[in-house]
């Protein structure tokens, strides 16, 4: 597991969840040494390609075909 993402709220963190869950990528939540949400998300090495584009398309919303 490598690091993914690094919350900045709890809105934030259920976000991140929500999209990598409804992508079908695991994902793992460890203790992170920073302030603010003490968590961080990590998930396999190989899926972080698939991760990225999930969250990319969460944040530019739905595509238009």
């Amino acid at each position: 597991m490598v690091r993914f993402y690094d919350p900045k709220d709890a809105a934030d963190l259920a976000r991140v969840e929500a999209v990598l869950h409804k992508g079908g990528i695991e994902y793992f939540l460890a203790e992170s040494p920073k302030t603010g949400v003490s968590v961080e998300i990590e998930v396999a090495e190989e899926d972080v390609p698939k991760a990225e584009e999930l969250l990319l398309q969460s944040q530019q919303g739905p595509s238009k075909k």
